[in-house]
């Protein structure tokens, strides 16, 4: 293991935080559209052939944890892939193969942050056959889970215990002749995370398969209850997602939010159908659709391309996150996409990160309306809906890269700034993450992807500075793609990102060599990157409900919201002071319920503490 941050002990570099003064890339650059080429078929056998400088004293804390030759993490939305838990351990995943050109060996990497130190970078897959696109969750009391999509289906791998012990395997098939489930999205919920719910596409024609109910392209939810040993839900294809509203669905272009209770929500949406949320507050049963972004040609094909006009669109890359009150916010990429008799076109210089809650409008799909290069009438509005974008670094007034057209950025398929991602901070704070191509940081041929942050203070109602985050020196020559952070943090914030010699995807056909590929794990002090607002404690008073019901003569209920992962401790004393009732509890972020069972207190007046790190709030109860 090779910790990048002792390579820089006793040199001071500075991390940058740039203005909201926002320079645009050339509008003959930004009509550039240049034909998509499908990506060939990833299966699971072996392949045949002005800115403010904000100076601090280190950069963030980074290790690598291992690496990989095969250089495509993800097609547009990156899925969880790294978990903090509460402990202060930490388990990674990434796609890695090492043999090319083939990549016969293409599976899991793994790797197990135990409190004090990262493992060895693995050697090998953890699962006994060729797999890719794999999602992380924790798994049972203190178990994880790994799912894979595989030859015949997802690839589950477990074990009873975090970090150590013998990998167990099983299987999720798709539906009947559609066992083929690609790039699958897997997260946990519930006690001791045995709610398990999975998403996957069935393959299309494009990928040799076949339409499933009417959608070249099924996008199916399935549900266990008992950690993935049955199904109750199994490749349902829920209402609103079928073939009476879409053609169907491409691999990578819907992510789940990181579970909240009962709360589950996903994202949906890409350049050539609609943009929406779905969510359950049953925990999985049922699902409300919420169109965040509507398409002008919800039913357009594709594989069967036609005439279309230009129009502004979602670029597949998009990330959500449910809040304390179980508000879902939803950050996503920016581009324009054109049909053509022969193809479809997208747009490698139009830019801009998007952001959407529950509380605001749908976008429509008026493509002049949505201009966001300062049209009039724009639906994007900066700071508000529109909150990324590529950056002048230099601080000349406009954006320059090197070389001419799309030779001098890698492809992706997405805009300028995009693979995005959302955690929440402290109380209402949103943390968003995102990878944008950055003027002065080139090869001479190319200009590469670096990570910038942003935060809001207020939950999305107002935006601070831009900070760069892959600015020291050890990245001037990286391309830096992929990341994806922990949904829970403490002072920190948490990523794993691929850093690449060369701009763009080998594994789709850009025309850069295979290189060596390295999977880094970043820690970000929280109070470095944001500077807008102070530190909030773990708790306040209004954070801490009164008892209900009150008076009572059995149990009661106390609500406590949680800023932070963090051992609780509710006390109960007399009027005389006596402790006459106490209990631990291992809290998580946001809300947690702590019982009081009266017991053998007896009837009269008591006051209750809850108490976690330096927080502690107090108030009357009756037991009668």
């Amino acid at each position: 293991m090779k910790n990048l941050f002792t390579l820089l002990l006793g040199i001071i570099f500075s991390i940058y935080c740039f203005g909201q003064q926002r320079a645009v890339v050339k509008k003959e650059l930004r009509d550039i559209a240049v034909k998509m080429e499908q990506p060939a078929l990833e299966s699971s056998n072996p392949i045949v052939g002005e800115a403010v400088n904000k100076s601090i004293i280190f950069p963030p804390e980074e290790d690598i944890i291992g690496g990989s030759r095969y250089d495509d993490q993800a097609n547009a939305s990156c899925q969880n892939r790294l978990y903090l838990y509460d402990d202060g351990t930490i388990g990674a995943t990434w796609t890695r193969a090492v043999e090319d050109p083939g990549f016969t060996d293409r599976g899991t990497g793994y790797n197990y942050f135990d409190g004090d130190a990262w493992g060895p970078e693995p050697e090998e897959q953890i699962e006994t056959e060729r797999v890719g696109w794999p999602s992380y969750m924790p798994w049972g009391e203190n178990g994880e889970m790994i799912v894979a999509h595989g030859a015949d289906g997802l690839v589950i791998s477990t074990r009873t215990e975090k970090g150590t012990g013998d990998w167990e395997y099983s299987m999720h098939a798709g539906p009947v002749d559609h066992e083929y489930l690609i790039w699958n999205r897997t997260i946990s919920s519930g006690v001791d995370n045995m709610r398990i719910h999975s998403m996957g596409v069935t393959a299309s024609t494009v990928y040799s398969g076949t339409p499933y109910q009417g959608l070249n392209g099924a996008l199916v939810y399935s549900l266990s209850l008992d950690g993935g040993a049955t199904w109750e839900i199994d490749n349902a294809i829920l209402e609103g997602m079928t073939s009476d509203e879409y053609v169907g669905f491409d691999g990578d272009t819907y992510n789940f939010a990181e579970p909240k209770g009962d709360i589950i929500a996903f994202t949906v949406g890409e350049s050539w159908y609609d943009f929406f949320l779905m969510k359950s507050t049953d925990g999985g049963q049922t699902f409300e659709k919420t169109l965040i972004w509507e398409h002008p040609y919800p039913f357009y094909d594709p594989q069967n391309p036609t005439v279309t006009d230009t129009f502004y669109c979602v670029d597949g890359s998009h990330h959500s996150v449910i809040d304390n009150n179980g508000k879902v916010h939803v950050v996503f990429g920016i581009n324009r996409a054109l049909g053509a008799d022969d193809a479809t076109s997208w747009f490698p210089f139009v830019d801009g990160v998007g952001y959407w809650n529950e509380d605001m409008p749908a976008f429509s799909n008026d493509h002049n309306a949505l201009n966001p290069y300062g049209h009039p009438d724009s639906e994007l509005i900066e700071d508000f809906n529109l909150i990324g974008w590529t950056q002048d670094v230099d601080g000349d007034g406009e954006i320059t890269f090197v070389g001419t057209g799309i030779d001098n950025i890698g492809s992706y398929y997405i805009g300028l700034s995009s693979m995005v991602q959302i955690v929440k901070g402290y109380g209402a704070e949103l943390h968003v993450i995102f990878s944008s191509v950055t003027e002065t940081y080139d090869n001479g041929a190319a200009n590469y992807r670096h990570l910038w942050a942003r935060t809001s203070p207020d939950g999305g109602l107002s935006w601070g500075d831009f900070y760069h985050l892959t600015s020291d020196i050890i990245h001037i020559f990286d391309e830096c793609v992929y990341p994806s952070a922990t949904a829970y943090t403490d002072d920190n914030l948490y990523l794993i990102y691929q850093t690449d010699a060369e701009p763009g995807v080998n594994i789709w056909g850009t025309t850069h060599p295979v290189t060596d590929n390295y999977l880094n794990v970043m820690k970000v002090n929280k109070d470095e990157i944001t500077g807008i607002y102070e530190k909030q404690e773990i708790f306040n008073e209004n954070d801490i409900s009164q008892n209900y019901p009150n008076p009572f003569s059995q149990t009661a209920t106390v609500n406590v919201n949680l800023t932070k992962a963090a051992m609780m401790e509710l006390e109960v004393v007399n009027l005389m002071g006596q402790i006459v009732y106490k209990t631990e509890h291992k809290g998580t972020v946001g809300l947690n319920k702590l019982q009081i069972n009266a017991g053998e207190i007896p009837d009269g007046v008591y006051f209750y503490t809850v108490k976690a790190g330096d927080a502690a709030v107090t108030k009357k109860m009756i037991v009668e």
